[in-house]
């Protein structure tokens, strides 16, 4: 857990600028950099576009800022183009350089030839102009079409060049619910098994030594007769790696008609719900967890296996 950097001063702060107030004497390039985290190619950006300022004036990197000057910083980028939509996707958390949305499923991420309307995108593009933010839509996590969950949107490219190196480190918590078939027996495990996709025709995925190294971590919350309820965190974040790690060890997820077991009485999805994001926030390095309550066709069908259970 990083400590909270306290020279960002929240409520002047905008996804489009940063508002320092530096607190030692120190080169601004290096402020940038090794105080910040910025990257070296977003600071070229920001010189040729001459949006750093130090108490009003334009400066350059090589500036010498000194106690208790005020460093602005501009981000100068294009706004997405993609079309808004009021699709009542909820948003859980937003600020400055984040936005998480709580995705429904049968809804797709980002647009594509065949899905350019009804996506997540639309949504967060609709909730971003009606707060007048322009700024381009960038996913840091995203969900397959029929998982639901937390999605979280940055809203510059710092945000997206801070939270992605996290992902990378393992530094962002997240964790699913997922619904599978049979009995799990061990409380806890572990799946540690590398992920591989056989050819570029399918988007199926298997367990096969020539794949990513992929880790799986789960708990066994409540049994059923036949079925079980887990909560999984996720060490890495491969396509699929949830759906192809359970149906590994012989519990696909209930209703997820490529890797698991389909039985549209009960659930006609595949059970899997992202329900915990913990991150540091890109900007403060505060500590954030947002968490999703379970959607209402999963609580359903916890139901359903409660009362199979009861009727035998």
């Amino acid at each position: 857990m990083e400590e909270e950097i306290s020279v960002f001063k929240k409520e002047e702060q905008r996804w489009d600028k940063f508002v320092i107030h530096a607190d030692k004497k120190i080169k601004l390039k290096d402020l940038l950099v090794d105080d910040l985290g910025f990257s070296i190619r977003a600071i070229s950006k920001i010189k040729r576009q001459e949006n750093l300022y130090v108490n009003s004036e334009k400066v350059r990197p090589s500036h010498i800022v000194e106690e208790n000057d005020i460093v602005e910083i501009i981000l100068d980028e294009r706004q997405s183009d993609f079309m808004s939509q009021d699709l009542g996707v909820e948003v859980l958390y937003d600020d400055f350089d984040i936005m998480v949305m709580d995705k429904p499923p049968f809804m797709v991420v980002h647009p594509t030839k065949s899905h350019n309307l009804d996506t997540l995108a639309n949504a967060a593009s609709f909730v971003l102009n009606q707060k007048r933010q322009e700024c381009k839509i960038r996913f840091i996590n995203r969900l397959d079409m029929n998982t639901s969950g937390l999605v979280m949107i940055g809203k510059n490219a710092y945000a997206h060049h801070r939270l992605s190196s996290d992902m990378e480190k393992d530094l962002i918590d997240k964790r699913y619910i997922a619904i599978v078939k049979g009995r799990v027996k061990e409380d806890f495990g572990t799946i540690d098994e590398p992920i591989y996709r056989e050819n570029e025709d399918t988007i199926k995925r298997i367990v096969d030594s020539r794949g990513q190294k992929s880790i799986t971590h789960y708990k066994v919350i409540k049994r059923f007769d036949d079925a079980s309820v887990l909560s999984i965190k996720l060490e890495t974040g491969r396509t699929h790696q949830i759906r192809v790690h359970l149906s590994h060890i012989g519990h696909g997820i209930i209703g997820d008609e490529l890797y698991g077991y389909v039985d549209e009485n009960m659930i006609n999805r595949q059970a899997l719900h992202a329900c915990q994001l913990e991150f540091n926030q890109p900007r403060t390095g505060k500590r954030i967890n947002i968490k999703s309550d379970l959607p209402n066709d999963m609580k359903r069908l916890i139901e359903i296996l409660e009362e199979v259970d009861d009727n035998k």
